[in-house]
């Protein structure tokens, strides 16, 4: 089965909030006439179209190839959730990449951010400030709190905030978190209109992008579309969980799997009191914000190719849990979308060929990092790749089983964590 099309009509984006809510552009022309370019990016997400954009403007000629529409992906149905430093927690960085590698990993989070905060006003999208971590049990309060002065003390950031479970409830308004540690330099987006909005800087920049234009093979210097082939210099797969075939060893080492987002129908009483976001401890995380007065809730994941046939019963579930006075609120709109993760859930990034870059596995983190890897890609075709090489050092192992066995094996690995989040 194709993830491409298994949930979703072809060249239609999925019926989330955003696409009710953002002007969505006409049809792009589909690639089908061959065409030679200095560089071929195959992917229009966050990574594919920054790429394009730093490689647009340092003079580069520029095509992007779309299977479906632009920002038909996890680029355009996530949480909108911008975070700081990486997926993992420094210390487990410093255990794993050591503690210069950690600093450089670190400084990367920080210019995630700052990248995805200037191209997005670039483009005219509201980002808003504070991304909460809500601790789940009493257990976890202390190293929560602690962590966070160690960022203070190790890496002199100072934008963190904790909270205890009374004055949490000045901030959420649910009763199943002991507290949380508010990071101010965090944000928050519509992700949809951001991942429009870089397409649209990207066509000013110069770049041609194609759309309904799936590409079926590659070399390290062509790539193919069932009608046409684009002849490159440089290649750049930017995929992320839908990068299916084009590159097995890739693929054994960044696993698809399906998050599901609900939004509510407008709501009085708006149960997070501040305007941040929030994303809870727990190791299938519920995640939550506001937008134009209405929740927007993730909860849940599937790890085969089907999304459930009711998406909104499926995320009613953690909605109530965490928000009980919420349990009959209107679910006006449910989509389910498609994400990349790896074992240890940081980024992989790696050379295919001598030609070829591959940068994935952003692992619920890709708002950030996956604008920053475009731009990393684009900084290592013109010589620069010390950051590149930093990512691509971080040991990756790849699941077990391969790309047949990984989905059960990791069905039963998250029966177990689930477990562990009851307890």
């Amino acid at each position: 089965m194709d993830l491409l099309t298994a949930n979703d009509r072809p060249g239609e984006y999925p019926p989330s909030y955003y696409a009710a809510v953002n002007d969505l552009p006409e049809p792009r022309l589909a690639f089908e006439a061959s065409a030679i370019t200095d560089i071929a990016i195959v992917g229009a997400g966050y990574t594919g179209l920054s790429a394009a954009l730093h490689l647009a403007r340092r003079g580069y000629r520029v095509t992007v190839l779309e299977a479906q529409r632009v920002g038909f992906g996890a680029s355009g149905r996530n949480g909108g959730q911008v975070g700081t430093g990486q997926r993992r927690d420094q210390d487990w960085i410093e255990r794993k990449a050591g503690s210069e590698a950690a600093r450089h990993l670190w400084q990367m989070g920080l210019d995630a951010v700052s990248l995805v905060r200037s191209l997005a006003a670039e483009a005219g999208v509201p980002v808003k400030d504070g991304i909460l971590e809500a601790v789940y049990r009493p257990d976890r309060m202390p190293a929560a709190h602690i962590y966070a002065d160690w960022l203070g003390t190790e890496y002199g950031y100072e934008k963190t905030e904790t909270f205890y479970r009374t004055d949490l409830r000045d901030l959420i308004d649910s009763p199943v978190y002991e507290g949380g540690v508010l990071d101010h330099g965090g944000a928050h987006l519509d992700p949809l209109a951001y991942v429009l909005g870089l397409a649209r800087l990207a066509e000013a920049a110069g770049v041609t992008i194609y759309e309904n234009s799936r590409v079926t093979g590659l070399t390290d210097r062509t790539v193919r579309t069932s009608k046409a082939t684009l002849t490159a210099e440089h290649i750049i797969l930017a995929c992320n969980g839908y990068l299916g075939d084009l590159a097995p060893y890739v693929a054994d080492h960044v696993m698809p799997i399906n998050n599901f987002i609900v939004a509510t129908e407008p709501l009085p009483d708006p149960p997070i009191k501040r305007d941040i976001a929030v994303a809870d401890d727990k190791f299938v995380v519920n995640y939550f914000r506001m937008q134009d007065d209405r929740l927007i809730f993730g909860g849940g994941e599937s790890y085969g190719y089907r999304f459930p046939r009711d998406i909104a019963r499926k995320v009613r579930g953690p909605l109530a849990r965490v928000f009980p006075q919420l349990k009959t609120v209107k679910i006006t709109h449910a989509w389910g979308g498609t994400l990349g993760i790896t074992m240890t859930r940081m980024p992989h990034l790696m050379r295919v060929g001598p030609a070829t870059l591959s940068l994935s596995g952003y692992s619920g983190h890709g708002v950030a990092m996956g604008t920053l890897a475009g731009q990393i890609a684009a900084e290592t075709i013109a010589g620069q790749a010390e950051r590149f090489d930093t990512l691509a050092a971080i040991p990756a192992p790849p699941f077990p089983g391969g790309t047949f066995f990984r989905s059960p094996l990791l069905v039963l690995a998250m029966l177990g964590y689930r477990l562990r989040d009851m307890l």
